[in-house]
């Protein structure tokens, strides 16, 4: 393991510099980027989820970067069609990237945790409905899940949900995550699946310690500004030659260790980004935005207590089922509690809430940003709450 005392002396760093460094790596910075493909790629995944109050959390992470010139049908030519993009692991990723998630999709499912072991077993009594699924997607694919009979001779069982007859889509699952089936349309919510084999393009191999070279590199500008200890990782652990690689960028002086005033322990950040000029703008985040996706770090950083409350019951929420974050510049000044009625055309503000240190010269801002989220979602009218005191 690659030690922090290896490290060379921090360079001192404001709290407010450091959320520069956080904002700029996840491209929330002025200007706003040009395209879909450059947000993606800038990312390195984008995290995707279903819940829809106002958008899905992959539409509304893009939206945030691109503002109104994003388009959701652009999204899915460039992943069903153009397919330089794909779905992996819940996440939107670049097809460049695909000798990288290969290690990932290699090493599935082996490992010691008791969740893989049963996969392993599973797959193993189950090896004839694993053989009629990847045969019946070569021969009438693309397919449902429903599109298929559930043939296992061994049903899923692991106290969950998906107990229920879920034995099909447990399967693509699988075998998504071993990369032999991708996902390569939809219908509605209900995923369509094709063979990988015939579904993605080609993309040349590379040596694992350019993969690892080039992943602390892009994992770490994202980040802005990160532990040691967290980059470096695919979705299932952390990547070949990690260590080695990261050792070369410490030595090469890409990796520059700083220390943030009033920010506990040692992190460290990208070597551009300390040499970038910051221009902040103001949006609103999906709650599953990765500039805020470590609550802890989000916490300290922005002075911004934020807990996802959709698995919450409606009497005991404290902001709302599906809150917005407010990103002004490099503070997070307050959140935003809306509702879509697509039927009606109606964006519903239930509530605003803005924090104690929150300015009047913020109002005017959150009022355009939240305009703006009505535009991109083509809504004819905005149902307006009363606004905080310190904006009116």
């Amino acid at each position: 393991m690659t030690s922090m005392t290896s490290m060379s002396e921090p360079v001192p760093v404001s709290r407010r510099r450091a959320r520069h460094l956080a904002v700029m790596g996840q491209l929330l910075d002025a200007p706003r980027r040009g395209s879909i493909e450059e947000v993606v790629r800038g990312l390195g995944e984008v995290q995707m989820d279903p819940t829809s109050a106002v958008a899905r959390t992959e539409q509304l992470v893009l939206f945030s970067r691109l503002g109104r010139r994003f388009r959701v049908t652009e999204l899915e030519r460039l992943l069903w069609r153009d397919r330089v993009l794909f779905e992996y692991w819940a996440h939107i990723v670049p097809t460049g990237d695909l000798p990288l998630h290969r290690i990932s999709m290699r090493r599935y499912p082996h490992g010691a945790w008791k969740r893989r072991e049963y996969v392993r077993d599973w797959l193993e009594a189950n090896d004839a409905f694993v053989r009629y699924v990847i045969g019946e997607l070569r021969r009438r694919g693309p397919l449902r899940a429903r599109d298929l009979e559930n043939r296992a001779a061994e049903g899923w069982h692991t106290g969950g949900w998906n107990d229920e007859g879920q034995n099909v889509p447990m399967l693509l699952d699988i075998l998504w995550l071993q990369g032999r089936v991708m996902i390569v349309g939809r219908d509605g919510q209900q995923r369509i699946w094709d063979l990988a084999s015939r579904s993605l393009p080609g993309v040349p191999a590379r040596p694992p310690s350019a993969i690892a070279t080039e992943l602390v590199d892009r994992q770490l500008r994202a980040r802005g500004l990160e532990r040691l200890d967290r980059i470096g990782y695919l979705f299932d652990g952390p990547v070949p030659m990690r260590d080695v690689s990261i050792r070369r960028h410490l030595r090469e002086g890409l990796i520059v260790p700083i220390e943030v005033d009033g920010l506990q322990g040692r992190w460290v950040t990208h070597r551009d980004l300390l040499d970038e000029t910051f221009r902040g703008r103001t949006t609103l985040l999906s709650p599953f935005d990765d500039l805020i996706s470590d609550r802890e770090r989000t916490e300290r950083l922005f002075d911004f207590r934020f807990r996802l409350e959709i698995y919450v019951p409606k009497a005991k929420r404290e902001f709302g089922y599906f809150v917005l974050p407010i990103l002004r510049a490099d503070r997070l000044v307050g959140r935003v509690d809306p509702l879509f009625s697509r039927r009606e055309g109606v964006l519903r503000v239930n509530a605003i809430y803005a924090e104690e240190d929150a300015r009047r010269a913020d109002g005017p801002a959150v009022r355009r940003a939240i305009e703006e989220l009505a535009a991109w979602l083509e809504a004819t009218d905005i149902s307006w709450p009363t606004f905080p005191s310190v904006w009116r």
